[in-house]
């Protein structure tokens, strides 16, 4: 951006040759195997992050090493499997960035120093049971990742209710600016915790149940249709969507 600025101010260029140039450069173009978009978070708030499923693995960490070459922000690879987080590692583990991978929620953010910041809001993060923590992991390093502090409780569903009003009283009396509610099964604790607090909830269906439940569709129609007021719905285990967006709802608070 600097090199295009002088260009412009030298006369080398005119204002829409500039304009264009600041616009191309806005996407970054791996070896004709990835467009990566660097300037999403000026744009929306928080950057674009890396699904490892489907990518071939040569093709990962092409991207991977062609980003952390030509950035200075953190780089988040979701639904990333040990197995190849421990291969990364292996191949740039020597490269003196710092590895930060969380195995249950198979994420991974990958930073070239850290940089301490204090909290700009919180944001709680609840599970129904214990097999949708790993959704709610995910959610929980994207709300710290952009800068707020998470407060969970998990295994706290409508099976065992007098679990969960404890829970939500402590959440907002530190005033969390919004819920992430994850739920499989049925999915009804979202409606429950929306029924009892005055910000927003955003419901994650998880693909957590067996029979008519299987896969997370009974979760998330539960969801959508859902009485009572206040609910965002994201896909079946989409922990990261809830994730940016709660932290959406918080920055423009």
């Amino acid at each position: 951006m600097k090199e295009i600025l002088e260009r412009l101010v030298n006369g080398e260029i005119n204002i829409e040759e500039a304009e264009n140039l600041l616009k191309a450069d806005a996407i970054l173009e791996f070896d004709d195997v990835a467009k990566f978009d660097i300037k999403r978070n000026d744009r929306t708030g928080f950057p674009e992050a890396v699904f490892a499923p489907s990518k071939e693995y040569d093709d990962l960490i092409l991207i991977i090493k062609k980003y952390l070459q030509t950035s200075d922000e953190d780089l988040i690879i979701t639904k990333l499997s040990n197995e190849r987080y421990e291969r990364i590692l292996s191949d740039l583990g020597e490269n003196s960035f710092i590895f930060d991978y969380n195995k249950r929620a198979q994420i991974l953010v990958i930073r070239k120093e850290i940089i301490e910041k204090e909290p700009q809001a919180k944001i709680g993060i609840i599970t129904a049971g214990t097999s949708d923590i790993k959704i709610a992991e995910e959610a929980r390093v994207i709300v710290e990742e952009g800068g707020c502090e998470a407060i969970t409780s998990y295994d706290i569903g409508v099976a065992g209710i007098h679990r969960l009003f404890p829970q939500i009283a402590h959440m907002v009396k530190e005033g969390v600016k919004a819920f992430i509610v994850c739920a499989g099964m049925e999915g009804a604790l979202p409606s429950v915790v929306a029924g009892l607090v005055d910000v927003p909830v955003i419901g994650v269906p998880t693909s957590i149940g067996y029979g008519v439940g299987e896969g997370g569709r009974v979760a998330l129609d539960a969801m959508l249709q859902s009485c009572a007021p206040g609910i965002a719905v994201v896909n079946i285990d989409n922990g990261f969507g809830a994730g940016v967006f709660a932290l959406t709802i918080v920055n423009n608070d």
